[in-house]
């Protein structure tokens, strides 16, 4: 059989002896901020989101019911205890398809990162994972003790010895991939507020 240009190929990459090369070492340093509060806010905001900072529940309390999507809600869920408003229990909630009524949740974030705005969030938090996609606004109430500079300190604070769902959540959802128009709630909440509490929960 003669020798195919597909097969002189394959035998030059098999012949071809590359010289190893370590890893670089990662150096988180360079990626610190003086202030994490204020750049995690300045990128919430440019990829489309909302922060807010509170002193206490009480306060954000406050500020939510200030919300346009919190006054204009039907029904609104939390798991955090002690949110104003609530009148549907998604912790009790056996099929995930009666969530689909839900317009405002209000859920703890684990942690937010500076770097690029983002929150991380898990199965552990919420009876239902479609809880983080199929809510119309999301609000997520984080401490402000609990931002994190950049994505290695991130991944430093994450187990992987169980299986666990979890996603970086940053802005609300959107896409322009159909014919490059912009479309908010493609895929997930139509807003994101993240609100900073000085104090708890």
């Amino acid at each position: 059989m003669a020798e195919t240009s597909r097969d002189t190929i394959l035998q030059s990459l098999r012949a071809a002896r590359l010289e190893s090369v370590e890893l670089p070492e990662a150096d988180p340093s360079w990626c610190r901020f003086a202030d994490p509060k204020a750049r995690f806010a300045q990128v919430l905001e440019s990829v489309g989101g909302r922060c807010l900072s509170a002193t206490d529940l009480h306060d954000a309390n406050r500020q939510l019911t200030e919300l346009p999507e919190f006054q204009q809600a039907t029904w609104i869920g939390s798991t955090v205890a002690g949110v104003d408003g609530v009148n549907l229990d998604a912790m009790v909630v056996g099929d995930p398809h009666e969530l689909e009524r839900l317009d405002l949740f209000v859920a703890k974030g684990q942690f937010a990162i500076a770097e690029n705005g983002a929150v991380w969030v898990s199965d552990a938090q919420v009876p239902h994972r479609a809880l983080w996609f199929i809510v119309q606004h999301l609000v997520l109430i984080v401490p402000v003790d609990q931002i994190v500079h950049n994505l290695h300190q991130a991944y430093q604070r994450l187990r992987f010895d169980h299986a666990e769902f979890g996603l970086l959540i940053a802005g609300p959802s959107k896409t322009a991939d159909i014919e490059q128009s912009l479309i908010i709630g493609a895929h997930g909440a139509r807003s994101l507020t993240v609100m900073l509490l000085d104090h708890g929960p």
